[in-house]
């Protein structure tokens, strides 16, 4: 399969791709990419900019639907997030579905992915274009584990939701000593959160599956890990493994919640295979092969 890129930032190179510099702001850059093109992908997107997120998320995504609506596309594929579902911002108390309403958590980011959805089915609705949505949550690969298992790297998150939050004198003093622990996010009620992620390889894997895929199209797809994690189980068994503490973090402003991937199971054979300790078992192989490699330059 050959394929083009619309490059922004980021450079794409394998030898059956073209890329194309520009930005999906620039509708003739897009009508160019699109045009001849069998299938679209739309993976552009900014994290909590103020001052780019309304034009990448909602003038770019009208440019590819444009493009996508004029070239008679045979499927546009949208990656969204699960921020769009509101995640554990709002109470969750059964498995969210893909008919769960849109409700964007605080912030940018997930008002775009609201934004985004929203224009895509609506293209569907008034002009036929073929639309499919791959709705994934928190994408992890190499050693990304680790960095959120870190109560040194988290106390000041720069995103909503992928942090701790505020935090007790007790924990502000083990971060100003520099004193690593793996945190135990608790609910308002004291018990453990829940939450769900994915593995990049999973979600590589539901693309493989919708790609040119009739029975997705007009279809939307949750796409997270085979089942969610306990935050407690998990820091206990990332401690045993890393010889690194854990320490209680009361996040009362937080709720679990679990993703229903029936849908993708059922119509694409979704079949993830990367689960919390897999994950996790990756996530410590991945940063052992980055000392070797440091240690050996």
């Amino acid at each position: 399969m050959n394929a083009r890129a619309l490059v922004h930032r980021t450079p794409v190179q394998h030898e059956n791709v073209t890329s194309i510099s520009g930005s999906i702001t620039d509708a003739a850059a897009v009508e160019e990419t699109v045009r001849g093109a069998d299938i679209v992908v739309q993976l552009a997107t900014t994290k909590e900019d103020a001052d780019t997120f309304f034009d990448v998320s909602v003038r770019g995504t009208f440019n590819i639907l444009e493009a996508c609506r004029r070239q008679g596309v045979k499927q546009f594929i949208l990656l969204g997030g699960d921020a769009a579902l509101g995640i554990w911002f709002y109470p969750q108390p059964i498995p969210i579905d893909e008919n769960h309403p849109l409700m964007a958590y605080p912030g940018y980011y997930a008002f775009s992915k609201v934004m985004e959805e929203t224009m895509a089915q609506q293209y569907a609705v008034q002009y036929g274009v073929p639309v499919t949505v791959l709705r994934s949550s928190w994408v992890f690969e190499q050693d990304d584990l680790l960095n959120h298992f870190s109560l040194l790297k988290n106390v000041n998150p720069a995103e909503p939701g992928h942090g701790f939050g505020k935090v007790s004198d007790e924990v502000l003093a083990l971060v100003r000593a520099g004193k690593e622990h793996i945190p135990v996010l608790t609910g308002a009620d004291g018990t453990p959160l829940r939450r769900h992620i994915v593995h990049v390889d999973d979600v590589m894997q539901s693309f493989d599956r919708m790609l040119g895929n009739p029975s997705a199209i007009g279809q939307t797809f949750n796409i997270a890990g085979p089942s969610a994690f306990d935050y407690r189980v998990a820091a206990d068994y990332l401690s045993k493994q890393l010889g690194v503490p854990t320490v209680e973090i009361p996040s009362p402003q937080y709720h679990s919640f679990e993703i229903n991937i029936t849908r993708a199971r059922t119509v694409l054979g979704y079949a993830p295979e990367n689960d919390f300790f897999r994950m996790a078992d990756r996530a410590i192989e991945a940063r052992r092969g980055k000392s070797l490699t440091t240690e050996t330059r």
